[in-house]
Formats: C-alpha cells, structure tokens, sequence
C-alpha cells in the first residue's frame, strides 16, 4: 500500500485595501498560508479547521472570502489532537455545521476547493475499500492542480432551513490500493472521528469573545 500527499505550490500574496460596501458572510472554504506553503481549509461553527500540512506551527495568514472579495486575517496555530489544527480570528467569518454521521459507500457528497480560478465545487460518492477503516473517495481532476488542495472540505448535503451542508471531513491526500496490475488510486479523508476532537477542543465555545468590527469588514 502506498500513500502521497497532495503537492503544493505557493501563490502570490493578495495585497488588501480597505473597501467600501457591506461585506456579507459567504463562503466557509479558507486559505492558510504559512511558512511551508498554503492549504485549504474549512470555517466551520466550532472555529477554523485544518491539517497542517503548510505550517502546524506558528503563525498563520488565513485569506477568507466575503460577498466582495477575500480577506487576509493574522493568527497562531493551535493542534486540535494528532492530525487537525485551528486557529482563531477576530472578525466573524462564514461557518458549516459539522456531522458526526458517515453515510454508506455509494452516498453522495459535495467536494469544495479553491485555486486561482476562485471557488469550486464537485459533486461525487463515497468508496471503500476493504483495506482501509476511512472515507475514500475518487481522485478527483480538481484535486491535482498546480495550486495544493489538500484541505479541501468534503460536505454532505442536508435539507435544513439553515445550511444546506454539514462537513464530513477533509481530503488529506492520495492512497493507491490493490495488487499490481491492479492498483487504484483514492483520494482519502479525515472524518468525523478526529473532527469530533475540535469540539472538544473549544472547551470555550459559547463564550467566544466579542467579534471585532473593523472598517475594512463592514
């Protein structure tokens, strides 16, 4: 059995300028740029999630993205367990609901990254695979691009009044299984069992200190 992450590639820093204008809570999907390079990562209501591939130390830029454009907010790295980091920001940014619930293989699940290109989002199903006690899913064209992916949220699609999605996890790389000549590669994700550790990690959750409202986010 082999496993590889998801190669990165460093993008230019966006430079931000105050803007004018009502910025609206729009998407949970984040950037972390840290001294190894960046990676993706996913806002979600028990605060900022993350795997550490690009910096598991230290401090951090993470570039969030509003109804107006993205913003760059300054913070520290806290390990939430082995695998999962967070980090905290003063202003408010867009959150998703977590689940605790794998569904069966077969199930649809909605794909979310970001590269230079902006936002996207893929639909496809869950795998698995005898040799492995996880979630798989297929190696998705969007996942290798230049730009690295890993951190990309993995959600599952809800009816609700609220969000329409709960996260389910986050891709962390790519496994190849089978016997030669007969290998298959998948891409795999941390799930519900080490996203459960962020909730209790936030031991402070509910007296959260007040947001910041700066000029440059109203």
């Amino acid at each position: 059995m082999h496993t590889s992450t998801l190669r990165w590639a460093a993008l230019p820093l966006l430079l931000l300028a105050s803007c004018a204008g009502t910025k609206r809570l729009s998407d949970p999907t984040i950037l972390i740029r840290g001294g190894g390079g960046t990676e993706l990562g996913v806002s979600t209501e028990y605060g900022v999630l993350f795997l550490g591939s690009s910096h598991s130390a230290g401090r951090i830029e993470i570039e969030s993205w509003f109804g107006d454009g993205p913003n760059i907010e300054l913070s520290v790295v806290e390990p939430v367990g082995d695998i999962l980091f967070t980090a905290e920001t003063e202003i408010r940014l867009a959150t998703v609901p977590l689940t605790f619930i794998v569904p069966e293989a077969g199930a649809t699940v909605v794909v979310r990254g970001r590269t230079d290109e902006g936002l996207w989002q893929v639909e496809t199903q869950l795998r698995r695979h005898p040799d492995v006690d996880g979630i798989l899913i297929d190696v998705l064209p969007e996942l290798l691009v230049e730009m690295d992916q890993t951190g990309a949220g993995v959600f599952l699609p809800v009816e609700s009044e609220g969000s329409n999605m709960r996260l389910l996890g986050l891709v962390s790389g790519v496994i190849e299984l089978g016997e030669d000549g007969d290998r298959r590669a998948f891409a795999t994700v941390v799930g519900p069992n080490d996203l459960w550790e962020l909730v209790t990690h936030r031991k402070d959750q509910g007296r959260h200190k007040p947001w910041v409202y700066r000029e440059d986010t109203l």
